[in-house]
């Protein structure tokens, strides 16, 4: 929650996702407030429910033991790998070009769906 590159709608959303998993509504009922001034009541439902589906999928996972990969992935993993810088600097600078200008809001983009 200290990162400076993150928002605080990000910090928000990360702190709901810690507290929605960890359960700890009962030690802390300031969360839902805090968190809920960030976003919308579509929005809030939205983050809700991918929390809550990825916790439900770990869970499940967990206690069937299934594994996240193939063990023959896994497996086959042998030697480590190193990222050529060259080819990564190229990558983010190509990220860096086709950045837009600007982002529209949540509000515009709500606009832009009733209209388009």
């Amino acid at each position: 929650m200290d990162s400076q590159t993150m928002t605080p709608r990000e910090k928000a959303a990360v702190l709901w996702a810690e507290h929605v998993t960890r359960n700890t509504a009962k030690t802390r009922d300031d969360v839902f407030e805090e968190v809920r001034s960030h976003f919308d009541d579509t929005e809030f439902v939205e983050l809700t429910m991918v929390i809550t589906y990825f916790n439900m999928r770990n869970r499940f996972q967990d206690a069937l033991r299934i594994p996240l990969d193939e063990p023959k992935t896994i497996s086959g993993i042998t030697i480590g790998r190193r990222q050529d810088p060259e080819n990564l600097k190229t990558y983010l600078a190509d990220v860096v070009a086709a950045w837009p200008e600007r982002f529209p809001g949540p509000e515009e983009e709500d606009r832009g769906r009733k209209t388009g």
